[in-house]
């Protein structure tokens, strides 16, 4: 099989589908790898590396979408990129389909076989190529709050640490998946106040034994995440429903009685958000004030650490693009049911069930 690999033109997207290492492999396997010239700069690949393991290097992203079979990518293609796309081309990626149905209608209508990495989900019901990516943007929302919370970048001015005399910041997590854990690790190592919400007593219980009283668990309702949101500096936004627009948890009402210039950073913003004021910004532009509090909802905040993800991502990955590459679509997801989940859309049908949900619901 041909398998392709474009450049990620997203604003400030620095990874990159493949590494050198995954081309070797899928050379090895008896397919063509093609990579866009400079693809891989971004993460410090050169398209040398790229050519010692076999791949050969094409100048632009149409050179990839005409010849490729299979086309590897890190993001949702954008518009332009759809429309160099053909019929029966397979594309695997994230998607994150539901709150986008622009997107989801393009490749309807060029009748892409879609796999979603976020969607890819085995008997036990964890995400395995969702999860790298997840905890790379968990550590980073609180590193990236903290900034924000700076007074010369627009914040309260408050340290999340704190110093001896004078009280730590107080940080409240919406969400105890794998992007709320991975927050509540950088919080509390940052010496803060750390509050989670999850609806899950199991999970908060899990929690709590980890950090032996160190964070405060509280059972996700309106009133506890009102009450809980208005005494927080940072808030971070961490709800996931598998494939699924996320709910609104936290309402503009909750954000207006923060303290002024507190800081709000939206992980779940690729799935739509879960505070009502959410609305996607990216690296070049990525804040915005609503009720009063600063807001960060970058759609793909593992890409400003590049390197780390684009490794971390095609270690998740590469099994399931060897099955594809190797086996083909049909029977690949015939001989993996997990993998078969990641399919959402195919032959001009939508087939992933939440995508299909949220499509019908912006239709009406």
């Amino acid at each position: 099989m041909i398998i392709g690999v474009p450049k990620e033109i997203k604003d400030n997207e620095h990874r990159v589908g493949l590494t050198p290492a995954g081309a070797t492999l899928l050379t090895q396997d008896g397919h063509e790898v093609i990579v866009q010239k400079a693809a891989g700069l971004g993460s410090g690949l050169s398209d040398e590396q790229y050519l010692q393991a076999g791949a050969k290097i094409v100048d632009s992203a149409a050179d990839v979408f005409e010849r490729a079979e299979l086309v590897v990518k890190v993001k949702e293609p954008q518009m332009n990129e759809v429309s160099m796309m053909r019929e029966g081309q397979i594309l695997f990626t994230y998607l994150h389909l539901a709150p986008v149905p622009e997107l989801t209608k393009a490749l309807l209508g060029q009748k892409i076989s879609a796999v979603a990495y976020e969607t890819i989900e085995l008997p036990d019901g964890s995400l395995p190529l969702l999860r790298p990516m997840s905890e790379v943007a968990g550590r980073l929302s609180v590193q990236i709050g903290a900034q924000y919370l700076q007074r010369d970048k627009g914040g309260s001015g408050v340290l999340l640490g704190g110093v001896p005399g004078v009280k730590q910041g107080r940080v409240t997590v919406i969400g105890a998946g794998i992007v709320g854990m991975n927050a509540i690790k950088m919080a509390v190592g940052l010496g803060a106040d750390v509050s989670v919400f999850d609806l899950s007593p199991l999970r908060l219980a899990y929690l709590d034994d980890i950090y032996g009283g160190r964070i405060t668990t509280i059972v996700s309702n309106p009133e506890a995440v009102a009450e809980e949101v208005a005494l927080s500096d940072l808030l971070i936004g961490a709800v996931l429903v598998t494939g699924a627009r996320s709910p609104r948890v936290v309402t503009r009402q909750m954000l207006s009685e923060m303290r002024p210039n507190s800081v709000a950073v939206d992980v779940s913003v690729d799935q739509g958000g879960c505070f009502e004021s959410t609305k996607p910004t990216t690296h070049t532009n990525p804040t915005y004030f609503d009720s009063g509090v600063l807001h960060y909802c970058v759609s793909n905040i593992p890409g400003a650490v590049s390197r780390t993800s684009t490794f971390a991502l095609t270690n998740v990955t590469l099994p399931y693009l060897r099955k594809l590459a190797g086996l083909g679509l049909r029977k690949a997801l015939k001989d993996d049911p997990a993998l078969a989940k990641g399919l959402n859309v195919h032959a001009g049908e939508i087939t992933q069930k939440a995508v299909a949900e949220a499509y019908e619901n912006f239709q009406d």
